[in-house]
């Protein structure tokens, strides 16, 4: 708080510039691609050589024991999470079986007005929603060599058996798919080699980043 000066002082106070506000606002990074295409590696990278902010979803999923509260996800239960939905503090939100996952808003807002690099890693429907309430956001689509590249890496994963794994591998056709047809992605990486796209995703968010700055 400032102290309250004598007449003849303030008379000649200028107001002085606010140092801790940034020049100009961050920048919104949306990350999205199939399942086994590697986005994950991608996004932990980006957020690591760039010095940006990952917002954590939030669901109402229960805690596994290997879950980290505030790192994996944000954990709420449905109450707290449906009147987020009705205060208009979700930015994007989705019902996956029994269990709500979605992206709170106010710690987004705020890292870009902090002037934050800021990295959300979403499905092709959540950045839908994103796009319709903050369209600057700049869309970053990895896929796969090939749809047979992204069949074998599933596979390869061996997670799940052959039922669960063609089902995975359609859900993500579908998606891909999706991206396309909506047109709400403005770079597409293909992850043949993983150090490679990294470093054409870094240069992309590099280069949104320069641009902004003039």
């Amino acid at each position: 708080m400032l102290c309250a000066m004598d007449a003849t002082a303030s008379a000649t106070t200028t107001a002085m510039p606010d140092t801790e506000r940034p020049d100009q606002p961050g920048l919104l990074v949306i990350v999205s691609g199939p399942s086994g295409v590697g986005k994950s590696s991608i996004t932990h990278e980006l957020v690591r050589r760039l010095d940006a902010n990952l917002i954590v979803s939030m669901t109402t999923r229960p805690m596994g024991p290997r879950d980290i509260d505030g790192q994996d996800y944000v954990f709420i239960n449905e109450r707290e999470f449906r009147d987020l939905v009705k205060l208009g503090q979700m930015l994007e939100y989705a019902q996956v079986y029994d269990n709500l996952y979605g992206t709170p808003k106010e710690p987004v807002e705020q890292a870009i007005a902090d002037g934050e690099t800021v990295i959300l890693e979403i499905d092709v429907k959540g950045a839908q929603q994103i796009k319709q309430q903050m369209p600057h956001a700049v869309g970053i689509f990895i896929e796969p060599p090939s749809e047979a590249d992204l069949l074998n890496r599933l596979r390869e994963r061996k997670r799940e058996d052959e039922a669960t794994i063609q089902k995975r591998f359609q859900r993500a056709s579908d998606e891909m798919q999706l991206a396309h047809d909506l047109g709400i992605y403005k770079y597409t990486v293909i992850n043949d080699r993983l150090d490679q796209a990294i470093e054409r995703a870094v240069e992309l968010i590099e280069g949104e980043l320069d641009e902004r700055r003039g």
